[in-house]
């Protein structure tokens, strides 16, 4: 009995953290809409409370990420975490009377989520189904295939790597407008400028990878009369996969933000990149933030994804299993 007593405290003092911080939260949400209608509203008198919510609300996610044992405590802490920037940023623009050009509320955010949801949906096909999959794609496979002929072929490093280097230090707003002259105003463009962002930072990735295996590795290899080609399938390679796996994490967010900047010097009227440059302009903040939600979260999907995949495939590797 002891022993589960021990055991159970730590769980029932996040709880009533949780539970605390909540209610706080809600008192406090219910009196600053009290005090604004006030005719005589000063934001002063609130800052107090809203300290002691702060204080509260990093006691709960202090007290969730103190959890071991589930799996779920490190989701649910993330996902804590999240949602108090989340109050925080409503009840400070709510609090301060923030102009929406400056900093729209996430409230008013979701709204415009809600209504424009038809118009987000075509530029996340435009901008991701389309120039982000494949750049991507195409991008880190030509990457890993130079490194594999060049790890081949060590001559090769001497001619092809200087000039792989050079895809990763020429400009972005350079390169966009070009691309656009080449391949048109559509998709192909974008994905163009994708191929060049994820080029190198595979290829790094490739080359360091291969080398991964110990000296003695590879002599057993030669004892069992492995050529190069079983040696980089049984062993380079699986050696190479959390190398590998990096690569493909660094490179779906560089493949987001290269789209989506290579639409602002010339797209048709449709992607992320479009729609968050023209609405800007028009100052249309609220669709403009939208798009960077969706952005946003498209990126952290596909990290999520990737890491996931990585587990399954890469789950023997010490730097996996530490996870």
């Amino acid at each position: 009995m002891t022993f589960a007593r021990d055991a159970s405290t730590p769980v029932a003092k996040a709880v009533f953290a949780l539970i605390a911080s909540l209610s706080l939260a809600a008192a406090f949400w219910w009196l600053v809409g009290q005090a604004q209608q006030q005719p005589d509203f000063k934001p002063g008198p609130l800052v107090a409370p809203l300290l002691a919510v702060l204080f509260m609300a990093g006691l709960s996610v202090r007290r969730l990420a103190a959890l071991d044992g589930q799996a779920w405590y490190g989701t649910a802490t993330a996902a804590l975490f999240g949602l108090w920037l989340l109050y925080f940023w409503q009840v400070g623009v709510t609090l301060f009377d923030v102009p929406r050009v400056l900093l729209p509320s996430p409230a008013w955010i979701g709204q415009m989520l809600v209504d424009r949801w038809d118009t987000l949906a075509g530029d996340w096909v435009q901008t991701v189904g389309k120039a982000v999959v494949v750049g991507w794609a195409l991008g880190s496979g030509l990457g890993f295939a130079v490194g594999v002929a060049i790890d081949r072929a060590p001559f090769l490093q001497r001619g092809l790597l200087p000039l792989a280097s050079l895809t990763s230090t020429v400009p972005l707003v350079a390169v966009a407008p070009i691309m656009v002259m080449w391949f048109g105003f559509e998709w192909p463009s974008k994905a163009a400028v994708v191929v060049l962002m994820t080029f190198f930072p595979m290829l790094v990735a490739t080359l360091a990878g291969l080398q991964a295996p110990a000296k003695l590795e590879l002599e057993l290899m030669k004892t069992y009369a492995a050529g190069y080609a079983r040696t980089l399938l049984d062993l380079r390679l699986p050696m190479a996969m959390p190398f590998l796996f990096s690569a493909l994490k660094v490179n779906a967010t560089l493949a987001l933000i290269g789209a989506i900047v290579a639409e602002f010097f010339g797209s048709p009227t449709v992607g992320l990149g479009f729609r968050i440059s023209t609405e800007a302009a028009r100052m249309n903040m609220g669709l403009v933030w939208s798009a960077i939600v969706v952005a946003a979260v498209t990126g952290s999907v596909a990290y999520a994804l990737l890491v996931q995949l990585e587990r399954r495939v890469a789950f023997w590797h010490p730097s996996v299993r530490s996870k």
